[in-house]
């Protein structure tokens, strides 16, 4: 009875642990395989310009990129790196353009020390004198 209680415990201890450390086990198993992350990656062409970011649905009435096109702005376009992450967050959230702005923003704050709202959440700030 020990002996099979022990067998249960240490397995479901192996199925835990592989659940945590799951992107550590399996992305050095994936490159391997050539290292594509699906069909998605596989078709995935990096968003250069204004107007491929406006045609990504980069764009909305808030933050309004269109504007840029019709100025003749001669900038390549927005950072290659928020866009993904935007893009990201759109696609796993299902969240618009805005919403996905507004999370990838809380998520940058909050890895800085600043709530939403903008406060800093050291509690040694000084924020009123």
């Amino acid at each position: 009875m020990f002996f099979w209680l022990s067998v249960f415990a240490l397995s479901t201890l192996l199925v835990m642990l592989t659940f945590r450390y799951r992107a550590a086990l399996f992305n050095p198993v994936r490159s391997l395989f050539g290292g594509h992350r699906g069909p998605v990656a596989a078709h995935y062409q990096p968003v250069a310009t204004f107007a491929e970011q406006v045609d990504a649905g980069l764009s909305s009435s808030t933050f309004d990129i269109e504007a840029n096109i019709r100025e003749g702005d001669s900038r390549a376009g927005l950072d290659e790196r928020g866009t993904q992450e935007v893009l990201d967050i759109m696609r796993r959230e299902r969240v618009n353009f805005d919403q996905a702005r507004l999370i990838r923003q809380n998520r940058i704050l909050a890895a800085h020390g600043i709530d939403p709202s903008g406060m800093p959440l050291d509690a040694k700030a000084v924020t009123r004198l």
